[in-house]
Protein backbone atom coordinates (compact mmCIF):
# COMPACT_ATOMS: atom_id res chain seq x y z
CA UNK A 1 0.00 0.00 0.00
CA UNK A 2 1.07 3.66 -0.85
CA UNK A 3 1.98 5.59 1.69
CA UNK A 4 0.23 9.30 1.86
CA UNK A 5 2.20 12.35 1.06
CA UNK A 6 2.75 14.21 4.73
CA UNK A 7 0.72 17.45 2.64
CA UNK A 8 -2.29 14.96 2.49
CA UNK A 9 -2.29 13.37 6.01
CA UNK A 10 -1.91 17.45 7.64
CA UNK A 11 -5.15 18.43 5.51
CA UNK A 12 -7.05 15.31 5.60
CA UNK A 13 -6.44 15.54 9.64
CA UNK A 14 -7.81 19.11 9.22
CA UNK A 15 -4.48 20.93 10.27
CA UNK A 16 -4.24 22.11 7.94
CA UNK A 17 -7.15 23.74 4.79
CA UNK A 18 -6.79 24.26 1.10
CA UNK A 19 -5.69 27.88 1.15
CA UNK A 20 -2.94 26.87 4.34
CA UNK A 21 -1.55 24.16 2.32
CA UNK A 22 -1.13 25.88 -0.62
CA UNK A 23 0.83 28.93 1.42
CA UNK A 24 2.78 26.80 2.82
CA UNK A 25 4.07 24.98 -0.33
CA UNK A 26 4.64 27.91 -1.79
CA UNK A 27 7.27 28.98 0.82
CA UNK A 28 8.56 25.67 0.73
CA UNK A 29 9.00 26.23 -2.99
CA UNK A 30 11.02 29.73 -2.25
CA UNK A 31 12.68 29.13 0.43
CA UNK A 32 13.59 25.69 -0.88
CA UNK A 33 12.85 23.88 2.59
CA UNK A 34 10.76 20.57 2.96
CA UNK A 35 7.10 21.29 3.31
CA UNK A 36 6.70 20.49 7.25
CA UNK A 37 9.34 23.40 7.93
CA UNK A 38 7.72 25.78 5.79
CA UNK A 39 4.39 24.64 7.70
CA UNK A 40 6.40 25.15 11.29
CA UNK A 41 7.50 28.74 10.23
CA UNK A 42 4.20 29.91 8.96
CA UNK A 43 2.67 29.47 12.60
CA UNK A 44 0.13 27.00 11.05
CA UNK A 45 1.07 23.80 12.81
CA UNK A 46 3.31 22.81 16.11
CA UNK A 47 6.27 20.57 15.55
CA UNK A 48 3.78 17.90 17.49
CA UNK A 49 1.17 18.02 15.08
CA UNK A 50 4.22 17.51 12.24
CA UNK A 51 5.75 14.47 13.95
CA UNK A 52 2.68 12.88 14.63
CA UNK A 53 1.59 13.29 11.11
CA UNK A 54 5.39 12.00 10.25
CA UNK A 55 4.45 9.01 12.14
CA UNK A 56 0.89 8.52 10.94
CA UNK A 57 2.83 8.65 7.51
CA UNK A 58 5.73 6.09 7.70
CA UNK A 59 4.10 4.25 10.60
CA UNK A 60 6.45 4.59 13.08
CA UNK A 61 5.66 4.90 16.79
CA UNK A 62 5.08 8.65 18.20
CA UNK A 63 7.28 9.39 21.36
CA UNK A 64 6.87 12.43 23.76
CA UNK A 65 6.60 13.61 27.28
CA UNK A 66 2.95 13.11 27.41
CA UNK A 67 2.85 9.72 26.35
CA UNK A 68 5.94 9.03 29.00
CA UNK A 69 8.01 7.04 26.14
CA UNK A 70 10.64 10.17 25.38
CA UNK A 71 12.48 9.57 28.31
CA UNK A 72 15.79 7.48 28.86
CA UNK A 73 15.62 4.25 30.56
CA UNK A 74 18.20 4.32 33.39
CA UNK A 75 20.72 1.21 34.49
CA UNK A 76 21.10 0.03 31.07
CA UNK A 77 24.60 2.49 30.02
CA UNK A 78 22.77 3.64 27.21
CA UNK A 79 25.04 6.95 27.38
CA UNK A 80 27.56 4.73 26.55
CA UNK A 81 26.21 3.05 23.85
CA UNK A 82 25.15 6.76 22.46
CA UNK A 83 27.35 9.24 23.47
CA UNK A 84 26.34 12.73 24.11
CA UNK A 85 28.35 14.27 21.20
CA UNK A 86 26.71 12.27 18.71
CA UNK A 87 22.96 12.31 20.40
CA UNK A 88 23.42 16.56 20.43
CA UNK A 89 24.66 16.73 16.50
CA UNK A 90 22.38 14.05 15.28
CA UNK A 91 19.30 14.49 17.44
CA UNK A 92 18.59 11.11 18.60
CA UNK A 93 18.12 9.96 21.92
CA UNK A 94 18.44 6.44 23.38
CA UNK A 95 15.23 4.86 25.14
CA UNK A 96 15.86 1.31 26.49
CA UNK A 97 17.15 -1.39 25.47
CA UNK A 98 15.11 -4.89 24.57
CA UNK A 99 16.31 -8.01 23.31
CA UNK A 100 19.03 -6.87 21.80
CA UNK A 101 17.58 -3.88 19.84
CA UNK A 102 18.09 -0.38 21.16
CA UNK A 103 14.83 2.16 20.77
CA UNK A 104 15.96 5.53 20.08
CA UNK A 105 13.74 8.80 19.64
CA UNK A 106 14.53 10.44 16.35
CA UNK A 107 13.83 14.09 15.13
CA UNK A 108 14.34 12.97 11.34
CA UNK A 109 13.57 8.92 10.49
CA UNK A 110 14.21 9.14 6.97
CA UNK A 111 17.91 10.26 7.10
CA UNK A 112 20.02 6.49 5.74
CA UNK A 113 23.26 8.09 6.67
CA UNK A 114 22.59 8.99 10.82
CA UNK A 115 20.33 5.63 11.13
CA UNK A 116 23.21 3.03 9.51
CA UNK A 117 25.80 5.15 11.31
CA UNK A 118 23.64 4.42 14.54
CA UNK A 119 23.54 1.03 13.84
CA UNK A 120 27.70 0.74 13.56
CA UNK A 121 27.60 2.59 16.66
CA UNK A 122 25.87 0.53 18.79
CA UNK A 123 26.31 -2.79 16.92
CA UNK A 124 22.44 -3.46 17.47
CA UNK A 125 19.42 -3.43 15.50
CA UNK A 126 17.18 0.26 16.08
CA UNK A 127 13.72 0.42 16.95
CA UNK A 128 13.41 4.35 16.00
CA UNK A 129 10.44 6.74 17.47
CA UNK A 130 9.51 10.10 16.10
CA UNK A 131 9.92 12.76 18.19
CA UNK A 132 9.81 16.90 17.66
CA UNK A 133 12.87 18.19 17.66
CA UNK A 134 13.01 20.81 20.81
CA UNK A 135 11.89 17.92 22.78
CA UNK A 136 14.66 15.69 21.91
CA UNK A 137 17.18 18.29 22.84
CA UNK A 138 15.00 19.34 26.17
CA UNK A 139 15.67 15.00 26.86
CA UNK A 140 18.92 14.97 25.75
CA UNK A 141 19.57 17.92 28.65
CA UNK A 142 17.94 15.69 31.62
CA UNK A 143 19.55 12.35 29.89
CA UNK A 144 23.24 13.55 29.79
CA UNK A 145 23.10 16.43 32.33
CA UNK A 146 26.21 17.97 30.56
CA UNK A 147 27.98 15.05 30.97
CA UNK A 148 31.09 16.07 28.72
CA UNK A 149 32.12 15.97 25.24
CA UNK A 150 34.66 13.08 23.61
CA UNK A 151 37.75 14.68 22.24
CA UNK A 152 37.46 13.46 19.05
CA UNK A 153 40.65 14.50 17.01
CA UNK A 154 42.20 11.67 18.47
CA UNK A 155 39.09 9.38 17.35
CA UNK A 156 39.55 11.56 13.98
CA UNK A 157 43.54 10.92 13.39
CA UNK A 158 43.10 7.59 14.36
CA UNK A 159 40.11 6.82 12.01
CA UNK A 160 42.15 7.74 8.95
CA UNK A 161 45.00 6.34 9.83
CA UNK A 162 43.78 2.98 10.04
CA UNK A 163 41.68 3.61 6.86
CA UNK A 164 45.20 4.22 5.51
CA UNK A 165 46.42 1.06 6.52
CA UNK A 166 43.65 -1.00 5.53
CA UNK A 167 42.47 0.17 2.15
CA UNK A 168 44.03 -1.65 -0.96
CA UNK A 169 45.29 0.86 -3.71
CA UNK A 170 46.13 -0.59 -7.10
CA UNK A 171 48.02 0.87 -9.62
CA UNK A 172 44.84 1.46 -11.70
CA UNK A 173 41.59 3.57 -11.19
CA UNK A 174 39.83 2.34 -7.94
CA UNK A 175 36.63 0.61 -8.30
CA UNK A 176 34.29 0.46 -5.42
CA UNK A 177 31.48 -2.02 -5.43
CA UNK A 178 28.88 -0.45 -3.28
CA UNK A 179 26.33 -3.33 -2.75
CA UNK A 180 29.08 -5.61 -2.19
CA UNK A 181 31.30 -3.85 0.01
CA UNK A 182 31.27 -4.50 4.17
CA UNK A 183 32.56 -2.33 6.11
CA UNK A 184 32.52 -4.65 9.56
CA UNK A 185 35.82 -4.29 11.54
CA UNK A 186 39.00 -1.83 12.05
CA UNK A 187 38.85 1.79 12.73
CA UNK A 188 38.13 2.71 9.31
CA UNK A 189 34.38 1.55 9.29
CA UNK A 190 32.41 4.07 10.17
CA UNK A 191 33.91 6.61 7.28
CA UNK A 192 33.45 3.43 5.34
CA UNK A 193 30.00 2.90 6.28
CA UNK A 194 29.13 6.68 6.23
CA UNK A 195 30.48 7.48 2.99
CA UNK A 196 29.00 4.42 1.52
CA UNK A 197 25.38 5.81 2.80
CA UNK A 198 25.88 8.69 1.42
CA UNK A 199 27.05 7.77 -2.08
CA UNK A 200 23.75 5.58 -2.57
CA UNK A 201 21.55 8.41 -1.06
CA UNK A 202 23.14 10.57 -3.57
CA UNK A 203 22.57 8.02 -6.51
CA UNK A 204 18.81 7.21 -5.40
CA UNK A 205 17.76 11.12 -5.41
CA UNK A 206 19.80 11.58 -8.63
CA UNK A 207 22.19 14.18 -7.70
CA UNK A 208 24.77 15.50 -10.41
CA UNK A 209 26.86 16.32 -7.17
CA UNK A 210 27.81 16.06 -3.51
CA UNK A 211 29.01 18.57 -1.63
CA UNK A 212 30.90 18.28 2.01
CA UNK A 213 31.31 21.14 3.95
CA UNK A 214 33.25 21.75 7.32
CA UNK A 215 32.23 25.53 9.28
CA UNK A 216 33.01 26.09 12.90
CA UNK A 217 30.74 24.52 14.46
CA UNK A 218 28.90 21.82 11.91
CA UNK A 219 29.23 20.46 9.28
CA UNK A 220 26.87 20.59 5.74
CA UNK A 221 26.01 17.95 3.56
CA UNK A 222 24.16 19.25 0.27
CA UNK A 223 22.80 17.36 -2.84
CA UNK A 224 22.49 19.02 -6.38
CA UNK A 225 19.42 17.72 -7.39
CA UNK A 226 18.41 19.16 -10.99
CA UNK A 227 21.01 22.11 -10.85
CA UNK A 228 20.13 22.84 -7.45
CA UNK A 229 21.06 22.49 -4.15
CA UNK A 230 19.30 20.80 -1.49
CA UNK A 231 20.53 20.15 2.09
CA UNK A 232 20.16 16.37 3.65
CA UNK A 233 21.79 15.22 7.42
CA UNK A 234 25.12 15.50 7.26
CA UNK A 235 27.85 12.80 9.33
CA UNK A 236 28.71 13.65 12.16
CA UNK A 237 31.42 16.23 12.97
CA UNK A 238 33.81 14.18 15.07
CA UNK A 239 33.53 11.57 11.89
CA UNK A 240 34.10 14.60 9.22
CA UNK A 241 38.10 13.81 9.10
CA UNK A 242 38.04 10.21 8.84
CA UNK A 243 35.20 10.77 5.93
CA UNK A 244 37.17 13.10 4.14
CA UNK A 245 40.46 10.82 4.45
CA UNK A 246 38.42 7.93 2.90
CA UNK A 247 37.26 9.62 -0.14
CA UNK A 248 41.08 10.74 -0.68
CA UNK A 249 41.95 7.44 -0.46
CA UNK A 250 39.17 5.80 -3.13
CA UNK A 251 40.15 8.77 -5.38
CA UNK A 252 44.21 7.88 -4.57
CA UNK A 253 45.14 11.81 -2.74
CA UNK A 254 47.21 12.52 -0.23
CA UNK A 255 45.52 12.24 2.92
CA UNK A 256 48.23 13.88 4.61
CA UNK A 257 48.04 16.84 2.46
CA UNK A 258 45.45 19.28 3.93
CA UNK A 259 47.11 23.07 2.42
CA UNK A 260 46.93 22.01 -1.08
CA UNK A 261 43.80 21.81 -3.51
CA UNK A 262 43.70 17.96 -4.58
CA UNK A 263 41.48 16.86 -7.71
CA UNK A 264 40.87 12.99 -8.31
CA UNK A 265 38.99 10.57 -9.55
CA UNK A 266 37.04 6.44 -8.38
CA UNK A 267 34.61 4.62 -9.81
CA UNK A 268 31.71 2.86 -7.94
CA UNK A 269 29.40 0.19 -8.83
CA UNK A 270 25.88 0.05 -7.79
CA UNK A 271 22.84 -1.97 -8.75
CA UNK A 272 24.39 -2.63 -11.70
CA UNK A 273 25.54 0.54 -12.15
CA UNK A 274 28.73 2.21 -12.95
CA UNK A 275 29.01 5.91 -11.71
CA UNK A 276 31.99 7.61 -12.35
CA UNK A 277 33.14 10.30 -9.72
CA UNK A 278 35.35 13.71 -10.05
CA UNK A 279 36.63 14.72 -6.73
CA UNK A 280 37.97 17.99 -5.93
CA UNK A 281 39.08 18.74 -2.18
CA UNK A 282 39.54 22.39 -1.51
CA UNK A 283 41.38 23.54 2.15
CA UNK A 284 39.08 26.56 3.86
CA UNK A 285 39.62 28.11 6.92
CA UNK A 286 37.50 25.55 8.84
CA UNK A 287 39.13 22.33 6.70
CA UNK A 288 38.73 20.80 3.65
CA UNK A 289 35.84 21.00 1.56
CA UNK A 290 35.03 18.49 -1.08
CA UNK A 291 32.74 18.32 -3.79
CA UNK A 292 32.31 15.02 -5.93
CA UNK A 293 31.00 15.37 -9.39
CA UNK A 294 28.34 11.85 -10.16
CA UNK A 295 29.01 10.78 -13.66
CA UNK A 296 25.94 8.00 -14.31
CA UNK A 297 27.72 5.70 -17.41
CA UNK A 298 23.76 4.38 -17.63
CA UNK A 299 21.76 7.49 -17.09
CA UNK A 300 23.60 9.02 -20.18
CA UNK A 301 20.72 8.25 -23.56
CA UNK A 302 22.42 9.61 -26.40
CA UNK A 303 18.90 9.90 -28.59
CA UNK A 304 18.72 13.22 -30.66
CA UNK A 305 15.37 13.11 -30.17
CA UNK A 306 15.25 13.41 -26.37
CA UNK A 307 17.97 16.34 -25.94
CA UNK A 308 15.40 19.22 -26.12
CA UNK A 309 15.20 19.87 -29.52
CA UNK A 310 12.48 21.28 -31.36
CA UNK A 311 11.58 19.47 -34.96
CA UNK A 312 12.85 22.76 -36.87
CA UNK A 313 15.77 22.77 -34.38
CA UNK A 314 16.56 19.10 -35.06
CA UNK A 315 16.79 19.32 -38.86
CA UNK A 316 18.96 22.31 -39.13
CA UNK A 317 21.28 21.06 -36.39
CA UNK A 318 21.49 17.60 -38.04
CA UNK A 319 21.82 19.30 -41.30
CA UNK A 320 24.91 21.16 -40.52
CA UNK A 321 26.26 18.87 -39.01
CA UNK A 322 26.62 16.69 -41.48
CA UNK A 323 28.20 19.29 -44.29
CA UNK A 324 32.09 18.35 -45.15
CA UNK A 325 33.46 20.76 -43.22
CA UNK A 326 32.95 24.16 -41.18
CA UNK A 327 32.79 25.43 -37.84
CA UNK A 328 29.77 24.95 -35.16
CA UNK A 329 29.72 26.31 -31.87
CA UNK A 330 26.90 25.60 -29.05
CA UNK A 331 27.74 28.18 -26.39
CA UNK A 332 26.28 28.30 -22.78
CA UNK A 333 27.10 28.20 -19.05
CA UNK A 334 28.92 25.40 -17.30
CA UNK A 335 26.54 22.72 -16.82
CA UNK A 336 23.86 23.54 -19.83
CA UNK A 337 24.28 19.83 -21.00
CA UNK A 338 26.36 21.17 -24.32
CA UNK A 339 28.91 17.84 -23.52
CA UNK A 340 25.61 15.85 -23.75
CA UNK A 341 24.15 17.36 -27.05
CA UNK A 342 27.39 17.63 -28.87
CA UNK A 343 28.09 13.84 -28.24
CA UNK A 344 24.67 12.68 -29.38
CA UNK A 345 24.93 15.09 -32.80
CA UNK A 346 28.31 12.92 -33.34
CA UNK A 347 26.78 10.03 -31.85
CA UNK A 348 23.77 10.61 -34.41
CA UNK A 349 26.31 11.22 -37.70
CA UNK A 350 28.56 8.53 -36.94
CA UNK A 351 29.48 6.43 -39.60
CA UNK A 352 32.52 4.05 -40.68
CA UNK A 353 33.18 5.81 -43.68
CA UNK A 354 34.39 9.40 -41.58
CA UNK A 355 37.09 9.26 -39.28
CA UNK A 356 35.63 11.58 -35.88
CA UNK A 357 38.27 12.54 -33.05
CA UNK A 358 37.54 14.28 -29.75
CA UNK A 359 39.63 16.31 -27.57
CA UNK A 360 38.11 16.87 -24.24
CA UNK A 361 38.34 18.25 -20.48
CA UNK A 362 37.79 15.33 -19.10
CA UNK A 363 36.21 13.18 -21.46
CA UNK A 364 33.11 12.13 -19.87
CA UNK A 365 31.08 9.97 -22.18
CA UNK A 366 32.54 7.04 -24.13
CA UNK A 367 31.82 6.80 -27.32
CA UNK A 368 31.91 3.70 -29.59
CA UNK A 369 33.78 3.99 -33.06
CA UNK A 370 35.16 7.44 -31.94
CA UNK A 371 38.74 8.33 -30.84
CA UNK A 372 38.61 10.56 -28.13
CA UNK A 373 41.50 12.11 -26.10
CA UNK A 374 41.77 14.02 -22.66
CA UNK A 375 43.55 17.04 -22.09
CA UNK A 376 46.65 16.96 -20.08
CA UNK A 377 47.88 20.21 -19.93
CA UNK A 378 50.19 19.54 -17.10
CA UNK A 379 52.09 17.18 -20.23
CA UNK A 380 51.28 20.20 -22.77
CA UNK A 381 48.88 18.09 -24.36
CA UNK A 382 46.11 21.07 -25.00
CA UNK A 383 43.74 21.76 -27.01
CA UNK A 384 45.79 23.56 -29.18
CA UNK A 385 48.62 20.58 -29.43
CA UNK A 386 46.49 17.93 -29.43
CA UNK A 387 44.16 19.44 -32.36
CA UNK A 388 47.79 20.07 -34.36
CA UNK A 389 47.84 16.73 -34.18
CA UNK A 390 45.04 15.90 -35.25
CA UNK A 391 45.27 17.37 -38.37
CA UNK A 392 48.05 14.87 -39.05
CA UNK A 393 45.55 12.08 -38.18
CA UNK A 394 43.47 12.74 -40.98
CA UNK A 395 40.08 13.70 -39.59
CA UNK A 396 36.70 14.05 -40.89
CA UNK A 397 35.01 15.23 -37.85
CA UNK A 398 36.33 17.02 -34.79
CA UNK A 399 34.85 17.81 -31.49
CA UNK A 400 37.30 20.27 -29.39
CA UNK A 401 35.46 20.20 -25.74
CA UNK A 402 35.77 23.98 -25.49
CA UNK A 403 37.60 27.05 -27.38
CA UNK A 404 39.25 28.84 -24.06
CA UNK A 405 42.14 30.94 -25.79
CA UNK A 406 43.26 33.15 -29.18
CA UNK A 407 45.49 29.72 -30.11
CA UNK A 408 42.51 27.17 -29.99
CA UNK A 409 40.11 29.37 -31.74
CA UNK A 410 42.55 29.62 -34.72
CA UNK A 411 43.44 25.97 -34.97
CA UNK A 412 39.72 25.50 -35.21
CA UNK A 413 39.54 27.81 -37.84
CA UNK A 414 42.10 26.06 -39.75
CA UNK A 415 40.97 23.49 -39.54
CA UNK A 416 37.27 24.18 -40.97
CA UNK A 417 39.25 26.40 -43.40
CA UNK A 418 41.17 23.23 -44.64
CA UNK A 419 38.32 20.93 -45.43
CA UNK A 420 37.39 19.63 -41.82
CA UNK A 421 33.75 20.01 -39.86
CA UNK A 422 34.86 20.94 -36.33
CA UNK A 423 32.20 21.20 -33.72
CA UNK A 424 32.92 23.25 -30.04
CA UNK A 425 31.82 25.49 -27.17
CA UNK A 426 31.60 28.73 -25.82
CA UNK A 427 30.73 30.47 -23.13
CA UNK A 428 28.51 33.20 -24.25
CA UNK A 429 24.77 34.61 -23.32
CA UNK A 430 23.76 33.75 -26.13
CA UNK A 431 23.99 31.89 -29.58
CA UNK A 432 24.79 34.88 -31.70
CA UNK A 433 27.61 36.78 -29.78
CA UNK A 434 29.40 33.53 -30.74
CA UNK A 435 30.59 36.17 -33.60
CA UNK A 436 31.07 38.46 -31.18
CA UNK A 437 33.97 36.00 -28.72
CA UNK A 438 35.61 34.74 -31.47
CA UNK A 439 36.59 37.79 -33.16
CA UNK A 440 37.61 39.66 -30.02
CA UNK A 441 39.64 36.11 -29.90
CA UNK A 442 41.47 37.43 -33.06
CA UNK A 443 39.71 35.39 -36.07
CA UNK A 444 39.50 37.67 -38.90
CA UNK A 445 35.38 38.70 -39.74
CA UNK A 446 35.91 38.07 -43.75
CA UNK A 447 37.72 34.10 -42.30
CA UNK A 448 34.89 33.58 -40.23
CA UNK A 449 32.04 34.63 -42.31
CA UNK A 450 33.20 31.78 -44.73
CA UNK A 451 33.55 29.19 -41.87
CA UNK A 452 31.05 29.33 -39.38
CA UNK A 453 28.06 27.22 -40.55
CA UNK A 454 26.18 26.97 -37.42
CA UNK A 455 25.64 28.79 -33.60
CA UNK A 456 23.35 27.56 -31.24
CA UNK A 457 22.90 28.27 -27.49
CA UNK A 458 21.37 25.99 -24.59
CA UNK A 459 19.89 26.05 -21.00
CA UNK A 460 18.35 23.42 -19.05
CA UNK A 461 14.60 23.60 -17.77
CA UNK A 462 13.28 21.63 -15.02
CA UNK A 463 10.90 19.08 -15.78
CA UNK A 464 7.84 18.68 -13.95
CA UNK A 465 7.04 15.43 -12.12
CA UNK A 466 5.13 13.51 -14.37
CA UNK A 467 3.38 12.17 -11.03
CA UNK A 468 2.72 14.96 -8.92
CA UNK A 469 2.33 18.10 -11.38
CA UNK A 470 -0.63 20.47 -10.36
CA UNK A 471 -2.78 22.36 -13.36
CA UNK A 472 -4.20 25.45 -13.21
CA UNK A 473 -5.70 27.97 -15.53
CA UNK A 474 -3.34 30.64 -16.41
CA UNK A 475 -4.51 34.10 -17.01
CA UNK A 476 -5.78 35.34 -20.72
CA UNK A 477 -2.37 37.50 -20.71
CA UNK A 478 -0.17 34.66 -19.56
CA UNK A 479 -1.51 32.27 -22.05
CA UNK A 480 -1.41 34.63 -25.34
CA UNK A 481 1.90 36.13 -24.62
CA UNK A 482 3.29 32.40 -24.74
CA UNK A 483 1.16 31.96 -27.38
CA UNK A 484 2.61 34.59 -29.04
CA UNK A 485 5.72 34.30 -28.25
CA UNK A 486 6.38 30.27 -28.90
CA UNK A 487 6.38 31.37 -32.72
CA UNK A 488 4.26 28.65 -33.56
CA UNK A 489 2.93 28.46 -37.11
CA UNK A 490 -0.63 29.58 -37.82
CA UNK A 491 -2.25 25.81 -37.99
CA UNK A 492 -0.15 24.51 -34.61
CA UNK A 493 -1.65 27.89 -32.65
CA UNK A 494 -3.68 26.10 -29.51
CA UNK A 495 -6.75 27.34 -28.80
CA UNK A 496 -6.22 29.66 -25.47
CA UNK A 497 -9.78 28.57 -24.20
CA UNK A 498 -8.60 25.34 -23.89
CA UNK A 499 -5.16 25.40 -22.57
CA UNK A 500 -3.98 23.97 -19.25
CA UNK A 501 -0.81 25.21 -17.44
CA UNK A 502 0.85 22.97 -14.92
CA UNK A 503 2.61 24.16 -11.66
CA UNK A 504 5.28 21.61 -9.35
CA UNK A 505 3.49 20.59 -6.41
CA UNK A 506 6.09 17.39 -4.95
CA UNK A 507 5.27 14.00 -3.76
CA UNK A 508 8.11 11.29 -2.43
CA UNK A 509 9.21 9.63 -6.13
CA UNK A 510 10.42 13.73 -6.39
CA UNK A 511 11.65 14.23 -3.15
CA UNK A 512 9.10 16.83 -2.43
CA UNK A 513 10.68 19.53 -5.06
CA UNK A 514 8.18 18.61 -7.84
CA UNK A 515 10.34 18.09 -10.65
CA UNK A 516 12.03 14.72 -12.14
CA UNK A 517 15.01 15.54 -14.56
CA UNK A 518 16.05 18.13 -17.07
CA UNK A 519 15.30 18.91 -20.51
CA UNK A 520 17.49 21.65 -22.82
CA UNK A 521 16.22 24.62 -24.28
CA UNK A 522 18.27 25.98 -27.66
CA UNK A 523 18.29 28.32 -29.88
CA UNK A 524 19.63 27.04 -33.47
CA UNK A 525 21.23 29.55 -36.39
CA UNK A 526 22.56 28.38 -39.42
CA UNK A 527 24.64 31.00 -40.63
CA UNK A 528 22.83 31.89 -43.81
CA UNK A 529 23.64 34.09 -46.62
CA UNK A 530 22.49 37.38 -45.19
CA UNK A 531 24.00 36.56 -41.93
CA UNK A 532 27.40 36.18 -43.74
CA UNK A 533 27.17 39.28 -45.14
CA UNK A 534 26.72 40.77 -42.00
CA UNK A 535 29.64 39.41 -40.30
CA UNK A 536 31.82 40.28 -43.75
CA UNK A 537 30.26 43.61 -43.51
CA UNK A 538 30.06 44.47 -39.89
CA UNK A 539 32.37 42.20 -37.83
CA UNK A 540 29.83 41.11 -34.73
CA UNK A 541 26.88 43.76 -35.07
CA UNK A 542 24.27 41.76 -33.15
CA UNK A 543 21.43 44.14 -33.99
CA UNK A 544 21.13 43.18 -37.51
CA UNK A 545 22.39 39.70 -37.10
CA UNK A 546 19.27 39.23 -34.50
CA UNK A 547 16.74 41.22 -37.01
CA UNK A 548 18.30 38.34 -39.84
CA UNK A 549 17.05 35.34 -37.03
CA UNK A 550 13.44 36.85 -36.67
CA UNK A 551 12.74 37.64 -39.54
CA UNK A 552 14.00 33.81 -41.02
CA UNK A 553 11.75 32.86 -37.77
CA UNK A 554 14.08 31.14 -35.94
CA UNK A 555 13.59 30.21 -31.89
CA UNK A 556 15.55 31.46 -29.34
CA UNK A 557 15.81 30.45 -26.05
CA UNK A 558 12.52 32.04 -24.43
CA UNK A 559 10.38 30.24 -27.86
CA UNK A 560 11.72 26.97 -27.18
CA UNK A 561 11.17 27.08 -23.58
CA UNK A 562 7.29 28.42 -24.32
CA UNK A 563 6.93 25.47 -26.34
CA UNK A 564 7.59 22.75 -23.04
CA UNK A 565 5.39 24.77 -20.55
CA UNK A 566 2.72 24.49 -23.87
CA UNK A 567 2.98 20.57 -23.68
CA UNK A 568 3.06 20.51 -20.04
CA UNK A 569 6.46 19.78 -19.62
CA UNK A 570 7.79 22.50 -17.42
CA UNK A 571 6.45 25.93 -15.71
CA UNK A 572 6.25 29.72 -17.03
CA UNK A 573 8.25 30.65 -13.40
CA UNK A 574 11.34 28.03 -14.71
CA UNK A 575 11.51 29.34 -17.85
CA UNK A 576 11.46 33.17 -16.94
CA UNK A 577 14.32 32.26 -14.58
CA UNK A 578 16.79 31.01 -16.61
CA UNK A 579 16.33 33.20 -20.12
CA UNK A 580 17.10 36.46 -20.64
CA UNK A 581 15.57 39.07 -22.78
CA UNK A 582 16.86 42.32 -24.26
Amino acid sequence: MQKLPLDQILLQSGILDMEQHAKALKTAQQARCPFAEAVVKLGLATEEDIAIAVSKQIGMPYASKENKILKAEKGQDLDKLINESFARENLVLPLFLDDGVIAVAVANPDNMVMMDNLKLLTNREVQPFVATKTQIIKAIDEFYQGGGREIIEKTMDKQAASAEVHEDMPDSDIKLDLDKEDSTGGGSAHAVSITNAVLKQAVAERASDIHLDSYDERIMLRFRIDGVLYERMPPPKNLFGAVVSRIKILSRLDIAERRLPQDGTFSMKIQNRTIDLRISVCPTVYGEKVVMRLLDKGAVELNIDKIGLEPEQKEDFLRCAQLPHGLIFLTGPTGSGKTTTLNTVLNTIKTPELNFMTIEDPVEIKLEGINQVQVRANIGLTFAAALRSFLRQDPDVILVGEVRDQETAQTCLRAALTGHLVLSTLHTNDALSTVVRLIDLGIEPFLLSGSLVLAAAQRLVRILCPLCKKPYKPTAEDVQMVIDQALLKPEDRPNPDTLTFYKEKGCDKCARTGYAGRKAILEVYPIEKEMREIIYKYGGDLTRLRAVADKLGKLNLRASGWRKVLRGLTTMDEVLSITMMD
